[in-house]
């Protein structure tokens, strides 16, 4: 006879490059005899996180047990997408005690929490909690709102003006939905920028939320799975910058895939990123890269102007050989010929 009881779900939010699947990844390695259970939503057509988090893949969570929903904000493909998903995982024997849900590092979680009171779901699964990443090092330099003095003087003088940007409404309604914050890249900030960025979010949260340093996505399971939190619950609790709209879209953003040959190094495909960075105002890029000579597979992952690079994995027999890049940033900034020119150099 299966248990009745409901299965939690941890929905994983964060800006773009805060370590979202690096914590998953850390999770599926250490759930504390839990059976999990993933999926991933990119922002892309090229499926970068779900090849990452199948690589981690165990017994208690193989492979099949890894779902990716490539080129598609979950949110927004609710009937076709989410609940086919959810009620494969749920129909799996055995069934997964726990399900994490990495969103795109540009999704608004609020619609994804409405999305679990739709009738084939919502008496069989529950929002345990929902963890927001913040890359301490971005925050504390004030990215997402550089001067929250002076945009709330600006208001205040003229309550007409709408001095948000779209990052920084999607970074104040992770915030805003969350249940727990994780800073990560704590050792980047060092403990000024540590206390910087915990000001800033305490400031921008609608609530007092905890807040957890993190390293590499190491963080006890005990902190972040089994909070309990019902979250689909207290919906109104959690206010968005989009409450009222009858949806939400992503037209603030776009993506777009390129293909390259082979490069000459890491360091050679690092340093067109960086220029890419200044030169295009991009917001990341990540993906694969074939090194001349070299059996393995580079994995690029990069914010900004900050890249980093590892082999992840030989190239598999009959494999076609080549590098793979997913570039992301405000849809006014995406300009393919340029793009393409500096990262092909």
């Amino acid at each position: 006879m299966r248990d009745l009881s409901k299965v939690p779900v941890t929905i994983v939010t964060g800006f773009l490059g805060a370590g979202k699947t690096t914590l998953i990844s850390h999770l599926i390695r250490n759930a504390g005899g839990r059976r999990l259970a993933v999926v991933v939503n990119e922002f892309g057509t090229l499926g970068v996180d779900g090849d990452i988090l199948q690589s981690c893949a165990i017994p208690d969570c193989p492979a099949e047990n890894i779902v990716e929903l490539a080129n598609g904000c979950i949110c927004c493909t609710v009937a076709d997408d989410f609940i086919p998903t959810v009620e494969k995982l749920l129909a799996m024997e055995p069934r997964p005690d726990h399900i994490l849900i990495e969103t795109s590092g540009l999704a608004l979680p609020k619609p994804l929490l409405k999305a679990f009171d739709w009738p084939a779901i919502r008496s069989r699964i529950t929002v345990d909690g929902v963890v927001a990443l913040a890359d301490a090092e971005a925050v504390a330099a004030g990215r997402f709102a550089p001067d929250l003095d002076a945009v709330e003087a600006q208001r205040a003088a003229d309550p007409s003006l709408d001095h948000e940007t779209p990052l920084s409404e999607v970074f104040e309604d992770q915030l805003a939905c969350a249940d727990i914050v994780l800073l990560t890249k704590a050792d980047l900030a060092g403990p000024e920028g540590v206390a910087k960025a915990r000001a800033i979010i305490a400031a921008e949260a609608p609530r007092p939320l905890p807040m957890v340093e993190a390293v590499d996505g190491i963080v006890s399971a005990e902190i972040v799975l089994g909070l309990e939190a019902a979250a689909e619950d207290d919906i109104a609790a959690r206010p968005s910058h989009h409450d009222g709209a009858d949806d939400h879209e992503h037209d603030d953003f776009d993506s777009i895939s390129v293909m390259l040959g082979e490069v000459d190094s890491p360091e050679t495909i690092a340093a067109r990123i960086v220029t890419l960075a200044e030169q295009q105002d991009i917001l990341r890029v990540k993906g694969y890269a074939a090194v001349a000579g070299k059996p393995m597979r580079l994995l690029v992952q990069a914010v900004g102007r900050r890249v980093r690079t590892s082999y992840d994995r030989p190239w598999g027999a009959g494999e076609a050989r080549g590098t793979q890049l997913v570039v992301i940033a405000e849809h006014d900034r995406i300009d393919r010929p340029a793009i393409e020119a500096v990262l092909k150099g």
